[in-house]
């Protein structure tokens, strides 16, 4: 089935993409510590920023 080719090529993609976010979202709580310090840092560094 060739028509079935851009799918399985769409859902690896999605998978990984997916993958690659979940792995993101992890490191980002296991160093939410370090996390904090850069997010004070560039708001030091950019005081034009307004949350």
């Amino acid at each position: 089935m060739p028509q079935m080719a851009p799918m399985n090529w769409l859902s690896l993609f999605i998978f990984f993409y997916t993958l690659i976010i979940f792995m993101i979202i992890i490191n980002f709580f296991f160093y939410l510590p370090t996390t904090a310090k850069l997010i004070k840092q560039s708001m030091k560094n950019f005081p034009s920023w307004k949350w």
